[in-house]
C-alpha cells in the first residue's frame, strides 16, 4: 500500500513536470498556436497538481488491476503494455477525433501524438517497474 502511494505521487508529479514540458516548450508553442483563440491566458498550477495527482494514483491502481491480463512477463513488459494501451486511449483517439472535428495542422496532431507517446512510456516504466499486485 505505501508503495503504491509513493508511486502513484510520483506518476502524478511525472505527469505534471511532463505535462509542462512536452505544452510549454517553444516547438508545442508554436504547433499549437491554432488553439490560441480558445486558450487561456493563464493557468491555475495548484488544480493542475491536484489534478495529476488524481491522475497518478487512477493510472497505478488502473495499471495494479489489469497487472496479470498485460502481455508480457516481467513487470517492464507489462509497464510498456500498459503505456501502449493508455496512450491509445488516451492520446490516438483525442488526437483522431481534433483531426476529424477541427481544422488543426497535422504537424500539431503528429507532435501530439509522439509526445503522448513518450509521456506514456515514461509513465509505465515507472508503474512497469515499481508496482506488482500483492501475492
Amino acid at each position: 500500500m505505501v508503495r503504491y502511494i509513493v508511486v502513484s505521487v510520483v506518476g502524478g508529479i511525472l505527469f505534471g513536470v511532463l505535462d509542462g514540458v512536452i505544452n510549454g516548450n517553444p516547438l508545442a508553442q508554436r504547433l499549437y498556436q491554432v488553439y490560441q483563440p480558445i486558450a487561456k491566458t493563464s493557468i491555475n498550477p495548484l488544480a493542475g497538481m491536484v489534478i495529476d495527482l488524481v491522475y497518478g494514483f487512477v493510472m497505478a491502481g488502473v495499471f495494479l488491476l489489469l497487472y496479470n491480463s498485460l502481455p508480457g512477463g516481467t513487470g517492464l513488459v507489462k509497464g510498456l503494455s500498459f503505456a501502449l494501451l493508455v496512450w491509445f486511449f488516451r492520446v490516438v483517439m483525442h488526437a483522431a477525433s481534433q483531426w476529424m472535428m477541427f481544422n488543426v495542422p497535422i504537424e500539431a496532431l503528429l507532435y501530439s501524438l509522439v509526445a503522448g507517446l513518450a509521456e506514456m512510456l515514461i509513465l509505465g516504466v515507472l508503474f512497469g517497474l515499481a508496482l506488482k499486485p500483492a501475492a
